[in-house]
């Protein structure tokens, strides 16, 4: 088992979109992996790979029984929308009101580069727009109105995990070849 540490609100890494996967290799699948083992270890319906600290454009779920994953995923949202408690590994224990659309297509690649559409609605829906965001460096408070956005914000400074230093990242003195894994 490959359980990882989660960022948490604060974290710069969360507010940096991600880079598009180039490599579809060894160690985009070890990273899935991770991502599946963390995210159902935490437990999660879903996890980000920037919440892991990685800034690469790949998400897992886990929403009724349904587990997987999408790399590079563009999304196609319905109009209706609905407004229901959403919550955040990166802010544990909170949850507040959010809008999102009610439908969702995801269209990516899994781990192998092999093209994939990942379809849902509701809560499927919820999770695929709120790990998507992830990866352009929003966060679902940034969907509320001010109001509840305030709300929010003074729920998560009275956290008790709010204001923990962000974990150390050390830069390699090995070069990547440009790779971000």
């Amino acid at each position: 088992m490959a359980v990882k540490p989660i960022r948490l609100f604060g974290d710069p890494v969360l507010r940096t979109p991600a880079e598009p996967v180039k490599d579809f290799d060894k160690e985009l699948r070890q990273l899935v992996k991770d991502l599946t083992d963390t995210m159902i270890d935490a437990p999660g319906a879903g996890l980000a790979a920037p919440q892991l600290g990685v800034g690469l454009r790949v998400f897992t779920y886990c929403v009724d029984d349904r587990l997987g994953h999408v790399v590079n995923p563009t999304l196609d949202l319905s109009d209706e929308r609905e407004t229901d408690d959403e919550g955040c590994l990166s802010l544990p224990g909170l949850a507040f009101p959010t809008p999102r659309a009610v439908r969702a297509v995801a269209k990516g690649f899994n781990m192998h580069g092999e093209p994939i559409t990942l379809e849902g609605t509701h809560l499927l829906a919820r999770c695929v727009q709120h790990e998507t965001d992830h990866l352009d460096g929003i966060i679902f408070i940034d969907r509320m109105d001010p109001e509840q956005r305030k709300a929010a914000m003074k729920a998560i400074r009275e956290a008790e995990w709010f204001g923990e230093p962000a974990p150390v990242v050390k830069d390699s003195p090995h070069r990547t070849f440009g790779k971000a894994i």
